[in-house]
């Protein structure tokens, strides 16, 4: 049967109750139909023929062991089974507390995400005020000391999302977290931004090449049964 808005905005804000304090309010976007995102987008990522296709679902930061997990899953299918780099393609679906691993510096320091979330720099030993998750430590562009897969300073080790992404990792986002996580932030921050302005800035200020899904519980079950993505939560 068709859901309410009235009855979906409940729903929504029920399930968000650890993770935004505030709730989900009735004039927050909730509901994205297919006109509202990139579903072509989409539907490509499904339709893409791979020998391997692996989907991680990163609900939480972690302190960003899932990339970790990311470079020994493309390390074991390239050179364990010796499948070509080009057959093989991850998709990271971040919901929840993850979200935040994929927004950009901009977000990290406005809204104070080190602190918020309990991030540190190792640079500083404070909150983190940049995503410390993205860039390479080979720098922009990454220059890599060795080309040897077995060496710490190969582009095959770097757990970087920056080095993830150049190896053809697809990183996607939910639209309904960065919705939660607008209104925890205005209420935490007590900020005069609305919740559905804050969510319209996140959603602005993602990393490159992300792609925002309606809801990524419901995107992780396309990919599962229509892509044929294996599953993986982390």
């Amino acid at each position: 049967m068709p859901i309410s808005r009235r009855s979906f905005v409940g729903r929504a804000a029920a399930g968000f109750a650890a993770l935004a304090a505030p709730g989900i309010s009735a004039e927050a976007s909730l509901l994205f139909k297919s006109s509202d995102w990139q579903m072509a987008s989409f539907q490509l990522l499904m339709k893409q023929k791979f020998d391997v296709k692996q989907l991680y679902d990163i609900a939480a930061i972690d302190d960003g062991s899932a990339f970790e997990h990311m470079v020994n899953s493309l390390n074991g299918l390239q050179f364990g089974f010796d499948l070509p780099a080009s057959q093989i393609r991850l998709v990271g679906a971040f919901r929840g507390f993850g979200t935040m691993l994929i927004l950009n510096d901009y977000a990290w320091e406005k809204y104070r995400v080190g602190e918020l979330y309990k991030v540190d720099d190792p640079r500083t030993g404070k909150p983190a005020t940049r995503n410390i998750y993205y860039p390479s430590p080979a720098g922009t562009p990454p220059k890599y000391a060795s080309d040897d897969p077995d060496n710490e300073a190969s582009a095959f080790q770097d757990s970087s999302i920056q080095a993830l992404q150049a190896r053809g990792v697809q990183l996607l986002a939910c639209h309904l977290a960065l919705e939660g996580h607008a209104g925890r932030m205005v209420k935490k921050l007590k900020l005069q931004q609305t919740q559905q302005e804050v969510a319209q800035d996140l959603a602005a200020h993602l990393l490159p090449g992300v792609l925002i899904v309606p809801s990524m519980v419901a995107a992780i079950a396309m990919l599962q049964s229509k892509g044929q993505f294996s599953y993986l939560r982390v």
